[in-house]
């Protein structure tokens, strides 16, 4: 035990002084930042174009196409001040330039249509859709009204059509932080683990190894380089969380934090499901590349070594997306016990309140079980091949590897 914390402190030291490891904490620390100001750009690039909160818009109806009907629109539930006044284009465009007023919107009738002339300062501005329904649906109230239709009959006959998606299962949590969790989750299983291949392909190239083999054995080198490597990813982790978390704070309007949290559900149990699936899954495909590590000779060749492994993660991680819009079937139960996916499935179905302790033990003894089976492989060929220079390892050397004592 002693030997894998002295492998781990020095594998941590060199992993925590590589460049490329300060270089992409900090890259994805500036994308969660700017990720967490989308929607402070977004209003930004759209002030002076689109109509935002509290914006004045003043409506023309100059041939009384509305029969005076235009005043119930303040009524509505709308984001910005209406201003229900006869006006010319001249009037509203002194309006617009001295700003007191941010659109305007003349009614008028062309052959047998109805025209919105929406007036602004800038061409690539949109008229709100919202505005253009209650218009529309106010002059065919209207209309229906001048026939002698009751209001009633004109409420049955225009109702608002909305649509409710319910599921067979209850699911809990807000889909959003479950989707961003999951795919943090995925990065931290699968990237993390990449690094083991890296670390021990680049030790290889720079005879460090040599000096390891001699000093303790291959198992222990496997073990602990998977462990510092672990810690190392979790420290990773917690800096990118803390950052998530602050940013949230500092740049989200309390409105929209609370809708993206307020549902969340993330309960003790997914919390405590959430980290050992992240432990497992993330050892699990560490041993994988440790295997896949110590099959390559030249840090050039990593990349295609690596290749199949990528895919298999990649895989895992879209079979349990699949079923989070799915999250009743035969594919589920399977993603759920499969060990390629069960890191990123077994967590989705705890924070949707749908995994039961039941189908986390067995999820567990599968995912454990390859492990083991996993691990054994590597070390055994890890201990074959970690001294091999120049050659190319092939499926075929591989399975040789695994055959020898």
């Amino acid at each position: 035990m002693k030997d894998i914390i002295t492998v781990s402190k020095f594998t941590m030291k060199e992993m925590l002084r590589r460049k490329s490891f300060i270089v992409t904490t900090i890259i994805i620390m500036v994308i969660i930042i700017l990720g967490f100001n989308i929607p402070n750009i977004m209003n930004l690039i759209s002030k002076n174009s689109n109509i935002g909160h509290g914006d004045k818009i003043i409506i023309s109806d100059n041939y009384n196409l509305f029969n005076g009907t235009l005043n119930t629109l303040k009524d509505e539930d709308l984001d910005y001040k209406l201003e229900i006044t006869p006006s010319t284009f001249e009037q509203i465009k002194n309006k617009i330039e001295n700003k007191k007023i941010k659109a305007g919107v003349i009614v008028e009738k062309k052959n047998n249509d109805i025209l919105f002339r929406y007036i602004v300062n800038d061409t690539m501005a949109i008229m709100p859709d919202d505005l253009v329904d209650t218009l529309e649906n106010l002059y065919v109230k209207n209309k229906i009204e001048q026939l002698g239709v009751t209001k009633e009959k004109i409420d049955d006959i225009l109702p608002e059509f909305t649509t409710n998606i319910e599921q067979t299962e209850k699911i809990k949590g807000n889909t959003f932080v479950i989707t961003i969790i999951s795919i943090l989750l995925f990065y931290a299983i699968y990237f993390c683990a990449y690094q083991v291949s890296n670390s021990i392909t680049m030790e290889k190239t720079s005879k460090i190894m040599e000096t390891l083999v001699t000093s303790t054995s291959p198992r222990t080198i496997v073990l602990g380089k998977t462990l510092g490597i672990g810690l190392v990813g979790i420290i990773q982790i917690i800096i990118l969380v803390i950052t998530a978390i602050v940013s949230a704070k500092l740049f989200l309007a309390p409105s929209l934090l609370k809708i993206f949290l307020s549902s969340s559900q993330i309960t003790p149990f997914a919390v405590i499901v959430m980290l050992i699936f992240f432990i497992l899954g993330y050892y699990l495909f560490a041993f994988i590349y440790a295997l896949t590590g110590s099959t390559v000779s030249k840090p050039e060749d990593i990349q295609s070594a690596n290749t199949p492994v990528m895919f298999l993660g990649i895989i895992g991680f879209y079979i349990a997306q699949y079923t989070m819009s799915k999250p009743i079937g035969g594919l589920t139960t399977f993603a759920c016990y499969f060990p390629i996916s069960s890191p990123f499935a077994m967590p989705f179905r705890a924070m949707m309140g749908l995994a039961s302790i039941q189908d986390v033990i067995i999820s567990l003894v599968i995912l454990i079980i390859s492990i083991l089976i996993v691990a054994h492989i590597a070390i055994k060929i890890y201990s074959n091949a970690i001294l091999n220079y120049g050659t190319k390892v092939n499926l075929k050397d591989i399975i040789k590897m695994y055959k020898t004592k």
